[in-house]
C-alpha cells in the first residue's frame, strides 16, 4: 500500500472513532429546557406514554468500553495503514505458521512410505487408498475419476504408455511432467506429393493396426513412401513409436486425439502439442510417489487366485 493511501485509512479510521465518540458524549447530555423524563407529551390512547429517560449508565460506559478496546486493537495488531501493530502479528505470518504444522502433520503421514518403490506401494492397500485421494486431488481433473481419460487426456488404466509405462518413468511423468509435441506436416507433405499427401498417409497410418488392409489400397500404398521419408524418425520403420520421445505405438489402434478421418488428417496436418505438468513442487516426491503407485496399479492387477489355493 501507497504512502497516500496508507495516510487516507488512518484518517478514515481516526474521523470514525473521534466521530463515534463526539456522537456518544453529545447524544448523552442532557441540556436545559429538555423536558423531564416522565415527562413528554406523547401519549397514545389515553394511557401510553413515550418517556424521554436517558440509557441506563452502565450501558453508556459499555459503548466507551468498546471504543477503548477498539483503538487498542488497531495499536496491537495492524489496521492503521502501513503501521505496524505492536504485535508484529501479520495475515502472511500466521498463514505460514498454520501451513508449517500442517506440512509437519502430513510429513508424519506420509513418512512410511517415503522412497518405497512404486511396485511395493502398489501392493499395500493403505497406501493405494493415500494415492487415490491424491490422484483425486490433482489428476483427475484431466484424466477423470476413473482415471480413464478423455481426448487428449491419456486413458491410464490400460497397458498402453506413450512414455513407458515402468515404475520409474511413471514416477518421472508425475515429477517433473512430460511434452508431447507432433509437428504439422501439413505444408511439407503437400510439397511432396500434393493436395493428397495428408490423406495418404492418414490412410497409410490405419494400415499399420491391420497389415493386410496396405494390399488392397492405393492410397495407403501411395502413402508409405511419404511415411517412410517423414515419419519414420520418430515412429520408426514399423510404427511402434519411441517411448523415450513419447512417440506414440500406431499399430496399437489406440488414437489419443481420437480416431476419426478428421481426427487424424488434423493431427497430421496441424500437429499436437500434449502437456502433462510437473507435479514436483506441488506434491513433492513422496505424495508423488504415492499417486504414482495407483497410477501403476490401475493396469497391473494382482493376479486372482487359484480356487485350489
Amino acid at each position: 500500500m501507497g504512502n497516500g493511501w496508507s495516510w487516507y485509512v488512518i484518517a478514515l479510521v481516526a474521523l470514525n472513532i473521534g466521530g463515534c465518540a463526539w456522537l456518544l458524549w453529545w447524544t448523552a447530555k442532557r441540556r436545559p429546557g429538555d423536558p423531564k423524563p416522565e415527562d413528554t407529551s406523547h401519549v397514545w390512547d389515553g394511557n401510553l406514554t413515550e418517556y424521554n429517560k436517558p440509557l441506563p449508565k452502565w450501558w453508556i460506559n459499555l459503548f466507551w468500553i468498546t471504543i477503548v478496546f477498539g483503538i487498542g486493537y488497531l495499536i496491537w495488531y495492524p489496521g492503521l495503514g502501513n503501521l505496524h501493530g505492536y504485535a508484529g502479528w501479520t495475515s502472511q505470518g500466521e498463514h505460514a505458521k498454520q501451513k508449517a504444522a500442517y506440512d509437519a502433520r502430513l510429513d508424519e503421514t506420509f513418512a512410511p512410505y517415503r522412497n518405497r518403490p512404486i511396485d511395493a506401494l502398489a501392493a499395500d492397500p493403505a497406501a493405494l487408498k493415500l494415492g487415490r485421494s491424491i490422484f483425486g486431488n490433482t489428476c483427475a481433473t484431466c484424466h477423470g475419476s476413473s482415471a480413464q481419460g478423455a481426448t487428449g487426456y491419456p486413458n491410464l488404466t490400460d497397458d498402453i504408455w506413450h512414455w513407458g509405462g515402468s515404475p520409474d518413468r511413471i514416477l518421472e511423468t508425475v515429477l517433473d511432467g512430460r511434452e508431447g509435441v507432433m509437428p504439422a506436416w501439413g505444408p511439407t507433405l503437400t510439397g511432396m506429393a500434393g493436395e493428397n499427401a495428408v490423406d495418404y498417409v492418414a490412410a497409410y497410418v490405419r494400415t499399420l493396426s491391420q497389415p493386410d488392409a496396405l494390399r488392397n489400397d492405393y492410397m495407403a500404398a501411395q502413402g508409405k513412401a511419404l511415411y517412410d521419408g517423414t515419419c519414420v524418425a520418430c515412429h520408426g520403420p514399423a510404427g511402434k513409436g519411441d517411448p523415450a520421445m513419447g512417440a506414440p505405438d500406431l499399430t496399437d489402434g489406440y488414437w489419443l486425439y481420437g480416431d476419426s478421418n478428421d481426427a487424424i488428417r488434423q493431427t497430421i496436418a496441424k500437429g499436437r502439442h500434449g502437456s502433462m505438468p510437473a507435479h514436483r513442487a506441488l506434491l513433492g516426491e513422496t505424495r508423488a510417489r504415492l499417486a504414482a503407485a495407483y497410477v501403476w496399479s490401475l493396469s497391473h492387477k494382482p493376479a486372482a487366485p487359484n480356487k485350489g489355493d
